[in-house]
């Protein structure tokens, strides 16, 4: 259902922006088994919010079209997708050798409708990266994406199929450069890896570093060769609260977006950076949580808002809710509107909950030497990307022709939107709107020439798409 998704003006023109919504009223049946602690049912909980708080009828909303196969396999190997399509619950013990070769098992158990779970949040993801390329929406939102640790040939930390790097792919057809920012309180290490040598994507992840999943993630990961100083890590410790957290992330997102100038900004939003997570150690409250989506808006350049870890599901639906009030520009109330999910959140049953008293380990002074030692390596590419810099090409006006599907343009298009509950259009909004304008900086007119990386290929529009040449996984790491 098109209903506008009007929200803040985007510059001085007066424009205002669009949001697009996908979801899938599915995709909260997927059940990962008894204990773990991923559930899916955190989406349906968030959607409830959404559509109680009235916010849907502000957005354009959308069911996701299912991921193919092929799409897959633009970043995953042929092999693992076929793995992943085939294993099922009860032929899972025939398929002993792939389940250790794919990293499937424990932390990313084989269970019902695996392969079309992993359809659906991709498709949302690449959807809304569709969408922002051919200027539909300003901000497109998929909160059962950011599985971030996914890699080419594997599943990890409850990740199957990594639709964050299919993304920026789609997103690299439209955008000499595109922006990775990873807020989760793991590390972003699928994203890193896939882009670990190309200056066309730079990835800065936020997480907690030390003894703790997956152990990636050092300051002194910068990328490799095309992509060196393209990989920005900020090594955190528990209990970081919102000041600390915005000493550091303001400053440097500030210098990325001067220095690197993306066409696309994905921000993905892990809430188990959260205060009180049960898989988490850090102590950001919702607000602040918040203020980082906030933070990137302000931007006015195309946004795409992924969702991620978050463990705690009661706080991961309060937090996603928030943020989409954020991304419309819109102030929900504390005070939650009775709802399907309503027994979840006493005995407040409020939007916002207090971060605990729990002790920071970042000190000041750590805090510091961080941001310096990253201001110092986005000092190393002030003249980036490494190319004379020239009027970039123009953007194609439609969706790349695909010969295996007769309605390419229809595959991702408002064929594809979800209608909102009869019941759900008349609910009142508690909602108020941003009357601040935003900090702006407009990257409109970007410039650059794309520079081929070796033993890559092109699609006809002639701007290099291809997963190979940041695939290195034998490369050794600085």
């Amino acid at each position: 259902m098109e209903t506008g998704g009007n929200s803040l003006p985007s510059g001085a023109d007066g424009v205002k922006r669009k949001v697009c919504y996908f979801y899938d009223p599915e995709v909260g049946n997927y059940y990962y088994g008894q204990g773990h602690p991923m559930k899916p049912h955190r989406m349906r909980m968030t959607h409830a919010l959404l559509a109680h708080y009235g916010l849907l009828q502000h957005m354009q909303v959308h069911k996701p079209f299912p991921a193919r196969d092929r799409d897959l396999c633009r970043f995953h190997a042929d092999d693992y997708v076929n793995f992943l399509r085939s294993v099922t619950p009860e032929t899972q013990q025939d398929q002993l050798r792939q389940l250790k070769r794919f990293n499937v098992g424990e932390d990313c158990p084989v269970f019902d409708g695996l392969y079309n779970f992993c359809q659906t949040y991709a498709g949302g993801s690449v959807g809304g990266a569709v969408k922002l390329n051919h200027g539909l929406c300003d901000i497109a939102i998929n909160w059962s994406g950011g599985l971030h640790h996914a890699k080419k040939c594997e599943a990890s930390g409850f990740c199957y199929v990594n639709d964050i790097v299919l993304a920026i792919l789609e997103l690299l057809k439209q955008h000499q450069r595109v922006l990775y920012v990873d807020i989760d309180i793991h590390h972003g290490d699928g994203v890193e890896e896939a882009f670990y040598t190309t200056d066309r994507v730079m990835t800065v992840s936020f997480h907690k570093f030390g003894d703790y999943f997956p152990g990636t993630g050092d300051i002194r990961d910068i990328g490799y060769s095309k992509g060196k100083y393209y990989a920005l890590n900020v090594p955190l410790d528990d209990g970081i609260d919102d000041e600390s957290y915005h000493s550091l992330f303001k400053p440097i997102i500030g210098k990325v977006m001067e220095v690197f100038n993306p066409g696309a900004v994905v921000l993905q939003c892990g809430a188990d950076s959260l205060s009180g997570d049960r898989l988490g150690c850090f102590n950001l409250s919702i607000k602040g949580h918040g203020e980082c989506v906030k933070f990137m808006r302000s931007f006015n350049v195309p946004l795409l808002l992924l969702g991620g870890g978050g463990y705690t599901i009661r706080n991961v639906a309060r937090c996603w809710c928030y943020e989409t009030g954020v991304a419309l520009g819109m102030e929900v109330e504390n005070k939650m509107p009775r709802h399907e999910y309503y027994e979840y959140f006493g005995p407040d049953y409020t939007l916002h909950v207090a971060p605990s008293n729990m002790e920071n380990k970042n000190s000041r002074r750590l805090l510091e030497e961080i941001r310096n030692k990253l201001l110092d390596n986005l000092s190393k590419i002030q003249h980036s990307p490494s190319v004379q810099f020239q009027e970039r090409p123009p953007d194609t006006e439609l969706p790349e022709a695909d010969e295996d599907q007769d309605d390419g343009d229809e595959r991702w298009g408002s064929d594809s939107d979800m209608d909102v509950d009869e019941d759900r259009k008349l609910i009142p909004s508690r909602v108020k709107r941003e009357v601040t304008g935003p900090d702006t900086k407009d990257p409109e007119a970007q410039k650059g020439t794309v520079e081929q990386a070796r033993g890559s290929v092109t699609d006809e529009t002639g701007v290099d798409v291809s997963p190979m040449h940041i695939d290195v996984p034998t490369v050794k790491r600085e």
